[in-house]
């Protein structure tokens, strides 16, 4: 006697996994903050251990447009439509364009959002909940941009219970710091913002033209050109982040391939900018990496949370300073570039800016002291990245992707011997200019 297909076949009363996507968790560096747990392991400290200090390096939270992005994708797109006699009524999914109207003007280019000021005030809470016995940091440091010092005002308004006792420290954007300033890159002649651009570009090139040709088929005579195709996904991002919502994030506007088209141009820009694709990139990195390392080592800090709050270019550097992220880690092959392909995509890279370079993106540098199973007793280290634990390689001696402290210092030691030397590696114009970062020395 046959059995039911119910009992065969468990699976055949219920609905298979229904397919979704989430545009704003593949924007690169316009996504909204979000934690995509790369690698999914679990965050809280491992049984046994306790954290007994850390180090945060956060990217600003959300602003109502990059002036780049603005005035090269943006702006050149709804001037266009402004002057343009298509009528969006007859045009499908693009009808909404016949009321839609910018949420961004000229004066408010990098400003914090709303939005903004309430993820940073939501990052302060939750990191004064995941280290309930930490003392008050008598400092949150910050570069000297607007929308970084708002960032960490409102994190500090979060974090700490009298917020007027923790100073938010501001440290100058010039050129003459060097490395000891939370935006290296400025002083640094060696690093250019426009690197990547020609590559991003290629790729560019390949993912909108289909979508060009159908846009054209629902609005002959608007002339659609790849960089409007690439305004109208950032504003997807940018008009989410000022008003909760875009029409321009529907899937019946962009598909799920046409977005991951979207990330890939921005991941070779970053790979080529602040990523494995530029050698500058580690020597960016490490300053911060090995000051952190000094702090948290140390016998005599003076703080249990060291804060800090700087602009998208940094933190990549620093992934990169530690290794992480690299598509070519595991290849036995010392070609970062043959990863990102520029003219089709590689699906399964590591390098993702939208996972790594979200709006208010923060890298974490966490002591702990374990006595957990299977390890000794003592002091470990270990690396978050939107809170999810990173592995180190070479350094994961320890419990839950962590490694003891004397691994670390030695880790910390090999990568100042592949990046160390700013001065000499960017040669920058300044006499005075320095190699370490010191501005955590004073707290």
């Amino acid at each position: 006697m046959f059995r039911s297909l119910a009992l065969l076949f468990p699976l055949a009363n219920t609905a298979f996994a229904v397919y979704s996507f989430d545009p704003l968790e593949h924007l690169a560096g316009i996504s909204p903050y979000f934690e995509p747990a790369d690698p999914p392991l679990d965050p809280k400290p491992p049984q046994g251990c306790n954290v007994t200090r850390a180090a945060y390096l956060i990217r600003h939270a959300a602003i109502y447009a990059n002036d780049f992005d603005y005035e090269e994708y943006i702006e050149p797109f709804t001037d266009k439509l402004k002057n343009t006699s298509v009528d969006w009524s007859k045009a499908g999914p693009l009808a909404f364009l016949a009321s839609w109207e910018t949420p961004i003007s000229d004066e408010e280019l990098e400003d914090l959002t709303k939005v903004g000021e309430l993820e940073a005030f939501q990052l302060g809470v939750d990191v004064s909940l995941r280290y309930p016995t930490f003392k008050q940091p008598k400092k949150v440091w910050t570069s000297t941009a607007e929308r970084t010092e708002l960032s960490a005002q409102s994190f500090i308004e979060g974090l700490a219970e009298k917020s007027n006792e923790t100073e938010r420290t501001s440290v100058p954007e010039s050129e003459a710091e060097g490395a000891d300033s939370l935006t290296p890159y400025k002083g640094c002649p060696k690093y250019s913002g426009s690197t990547g651009s020609k590559q991003s570009s290629q790729y560019l090139k390949v993912y909108t033209k289909p979508i060009m040709k159908r846009f054209e088929d629902l609005a002959p005579g608007f002339n659609f050109t790849a960089n409007d195709i690439a305004g109208m996904q950032e504003l997807c991002g940018y008009e989410t982040v000022i008003r909760g919502s875009s029409p321009f994030c529907s899937l019946d506007v962009f598909s799920p391939n046409e977005w991951l088209g979207f990330e890939y141009t921005n991941d070779i820009q970053y790979h080529y900018n602040t990523g494995y694709g530029n050698p500058i990139s580690g020597v960016l990195g490490f300053p911060w990496l090995n000051a952190t390392a000094s702090e948290l080592l140390s016998d005599g800090a003076s703080q249990d949370l060291y804060a800090s709050f700087t602009h998208r270019e940094l933190p990549p550097t620093v992934l990169v300073a530690m290794g992480l992220f690299n598509n070519s880690a595991w290849s036995g092959a010392n070609d970062p570039n043959a990863t990102m392909p520029l003219t089709t995509q590689n699906y399964n890279r590591a390098w993702m800016s939208s996972r790594i370079l979200p709006f208010l993106t923060n890298i974490a540098v966490e002591k702990m002291s374990c006595d957990s199973y299977g390890f000794d007793a003592g002091d470990f280290v270990r690396v978050l990245v939107n809170q999810s634990p990173q592995h180190l390689s070479d350094c994961a001696d320890g419990p839950g992707e962590s490694c003891s402290t004397s691994k670390f210092e030695q880790f910390v030691q090999e990568r100042g011997e592949k990046f160390g030397g700013y001065t000499e590696n960017c040669q920058p114009e300044f006499t005075n200019s320095t190699d370490v970062l010191t501005i955590y020395d004073n707290a």
